[in-house]
């Protein structure tokens, strides 16, 4: 085994990187422990210590500090997870690379019950388990449903309190397809199988409720789960219900087949090209990027997905440090429905399964347009081998608008305008039934925002006849209901502004309390910010107020700015949109696990130890938990200490209700929300004056005869017969 060359030390472990540590436990374990049978789970680089990682850069820990001494190595580290098929045990493992190959450093037995993430390979094999089931056969034949077309999306379980901790479990959501690439969720079945993850056995099966028609009352006599030794059907409180048939398809070849729909389509839309003749204003090195001041270096994580970090830019010639780490940590989607099992519905698509390993291979034209640049992503596989995903990754430019403007509107005033052009690093995931798009903007004022775009399809169950989906829900077409449900993100943000020693601060926009005709306050129109410095750790878990406009935002008090005199920092912006709380009860299954989701934001202070900083909010290890672990977010705000000119992370939560809209059916448009961070007394004035105004000379009126209100023929680029002639953006 070679050891493998990388030029960053946040490279992510390369696919060849991921056969040799295999390898290198394969043997490690053979020789010194009686594990027979490896299923490995997760492999990811265990990150160097943040100092040493910033000098081996040159970038500076201080605001006017030259970077501390580069050192002359540093050591190239995974953390991998891995089950013994025999024992069904959990185990974690840290490796180093030495020049004699990868070397096994640690090798520790997880808890019973503490489970590792859900692997794409296991919810592969969910779906061939149930085929195989007698029993699942039976109840699908029972409704009219052949092997060959049932159909399952494995989910994590849950809460669950009715099996030993020791068993890995997964739910199945059934669906029959009746044809090939037919949408499959137009068909779901009412039953839903328990399986035994590391054994591909079916375990248990559960009948949710379902509500009578005349009265909308559950038809079983409580909305809590059954004994394992009732009899699921009969504590279900009814008959069986088969499937709806109608097809609800969205391929095109497959629409076109719908009766009258070629009648009502329409006409095809007309090309709208993105150009850059002269290439794109990005450089790469390796996974280390450079646009327009910017310069951060861009990685796949199995878990997070994108992971930026070193986030830097260039300001008139010093370089300096804004972001340590940026990435999406976590993320909850509980679903409404109080029969069960439909409460078991609340996935951790970051914990439990991994954005990055459900990241689709990126089409040129399709899910980018332009001038294109990809990375590639790769994750390991239940063997040790590296699982790729060819273009995981999209880096291209946009057109974002004006970047600013201003028109002397006096005789013979001048008008400048410049536009702004916007640095897009996106990935698309699909969980299941939905799709998550993740788009990192970078702009040339300073500001970083982040834009996630939900899509896909809903995830749904089926009604009997005459049956409501309401209130929980609604009936999207005949006997499909879509519930309401939540989809909650955590956002981690790792701040060096100019430095690791940050503070946040908290401010309330008010009135102020003087009233009307006061010496004060007399026309009564005052109001101000109100300004709060977080101290403490306990003082680290915030919550939102709405109606005082609250914002946050993270400074440096070393050092200020020249004119206001205030500490330079980046504020959150635009958060009032996206926040969004859990809307189960404080004690609830879902607030148990997904604390985070309680709060709008959490500050804690940084801790790296063992190998580790303070990453997951819920939780390294999240399958099966019952409640929140003590490497979770609610455990860090309990420290002593200040959070004040401290090395500190935040962890912001945002999130959208879904009410699900018959619109929404059968694939959802996308639904947008994001957030910024914006520079507030950072820079010394506007940072993009520097951005020269072009006039884009492709430009022209669409109709070059437009007279008296009717439309003439198309213009031609640059110029136009009898049209406006191209102008100047600064005249």
């Amino acid at each position: 085994m070679k050891p493998t060359a990388t030029s960053h030390p946040l490279d992510p472990i390369t696919p060849e990187e991921m056969s040799d540590i295999s390898l290198a436990i394969k043997h490690y374990t053979a020789k010194e422990t009686d594990i027979k049978l490896i299923k490995f789970m997760t492999c990811n680089l265990a990150p160097a210590p943040k100092k040493q990682v910033l000098a081996f850069l040159g970038i500076p820990i201080a605001p006017g500090q030259k970077p501390e001494p580069a050192p002359g190595s540093i050591a190239r580290r995974a953390e991998l997870d891995f089950i013994d098929l025999v024992t069904g045990d959990a185990w974690n493992c840290f490796t180093t690379l030495t020049s004699e190959g990868w070397t096994v450093d640690s090798l520790e037995k997880l808890p019973v019950g503490v489970q590792p993430q859900i692997t794409v390979q296991e919810l592969i094999l969910a779906e061939e388990t149930i085929r195989k089931d007698p029993k699942v056969i039976e109840l699908a034949a029972a409704v009219g449903v052949t092997p060959e077309q049932l159909h399952a999306d494995g989910w994590s379980i849950g809460f669950e309190g009715r099996f030993p901790e020791s068993v890995r479990l997964q739910q199945c959501l059934l669906f029959a397809r009746y044809g090939k690439d037919e949408n499959l969720y137009a068909h779901p079945l009412d039953f839903i199988p328990v399986i035994d993850s590391n054994k591909m056995q079916v375990i248990h099966i559960d009948f949710p409720a379902h509500r009578v028609s005349s009265s909308n009352t559950l038809s079983a006599h409580s909305t809590a789960w059954p004994a394992l030794d009732e009899d699921a059907l009969k504590a279900s409180g009814r008959e069986r219900i088969p499937p709806p048939l109608e097809h609800h398809d969205f391929l095109p070849d497959l629409l076109a087949q719908r009766p009258g729909y070629k009648k009502s389509i329409r006409p095809p839309v007309k090309p709208l090209h993105v150009v850059q003749p002269d290439g794109v204003g990005f450089t790469m090195n390796g996974n280390e990027l450079e646009w327009q001041n910017w310069k951060l270096h861009v990685a796949f994580s199995h878990r997070e997905g994108i992971a930026l970090s070193t986030v830097t830019y260039n300001d008139q010639g010093e370089i300096r440090p804004i972001l340590y780490r940026l990435s999406l940590v976590e993320m909850v989607v509980p679903y409404a429905a109080p029969e069960h099992p439909h409460p078991r519905k609340f996935a951790f698509d970051v914990g439990e399964y991994g954005m990055g390993t459900q990241a689709n291979e990126l089409s040129l034209g399709c899910d980018c347009l332009g001038k294109i640049h990809y990375l590639p992503g790769s994750y390991i596989g239940h063997d040790g081998t590296a699982i790729k995903v060819k273009n995981a990754i999209c880096i291209h430019e946009e057109d974002a608008g004006l970047l600013w403007k201003h028109t002397d509107f006096r005789p013979g005033g001048r008008v400048h305008s410049v536009r702004s052009r916007r640095l897009v690093i996106s990935m698309i995931c699909t969980v299941a039934n939905y799709e998550y798009c993740f788009y990192y903007h970078f702009y040339q004022d300073g500001t970083i925002e982040l834009e996630i775009r939900l899509t896909g399809i809903l995830n749904v169950y089926l009604l009997a006849e005459n049956e409501s989906g309401a209130p929980f829900g609604t009936q999207v077409a005949p006997r499909i209901n879509a519930q309401n449900h939540q989809h909650i993100f955590s956002m981690r943000i790792d701040p060096m502004i100019d430095g690791l020693s940050n503070s946040v601060l908290e401010s309330d926009i008010v009135a102020v309390d003087a009233p009307t005709g006061s010496a004060e306050n007399f026309a009564g129109n005052a109001f101000y910010a109100k300004e709060t410095v977080l101290k403490s750790a306990k003082d680290g878990a915030r919550l939102f107020d709405a109606e005082a406009d609250r914002r946050w935002t993270i400074i440096n008090p070393a050092r200020k700015h020249y004119s206001s005199g205030r500490p330079v920092g980046y504020t959150l912006g635009h958060i009032k949109g996206v926040m969004q709380p859990l809307l189960g009860k404080p004690d609830s299954w879902a607030a148990r696990r997904a604390s985070f989701a309680t709060k709008a934001l959490w500050v804690v202070k940084e801790k790296e130890e063992g190998g580790r900083s303070r990453m997951y909010p819920s939780g390294r290890c999240v399958p099966q938990t019952k409640d929140a672990p003590e490497d979770s977010v609610g455990y860090w705000v309990k420290d002593e200490g200040s959070i004040a000119d401290e090395d500190i992370v935040l962890f912001l939560t945002i999130g959208v209700n879904h009410i699900p809209r018959p619109e929404d059916w059968p694939v959802m448009p996308v639904e947008h929300m994001r957030f910024n961070l914006r520079p507030i007394g950072f820079f010394k004035e506007n940072p993009s004056l520097d951005v020269p105004s072009a006039l884009d000379v492709h430009s022209s009126a669409a109709f070059a005869d437009h007279v008296n209100g009717v439309n003439g023929i198309n213009g031609v680029n640059g110029h136009t017969h009898n049209a406006v002639e191209p102008g100047s953006c600064c005249n």
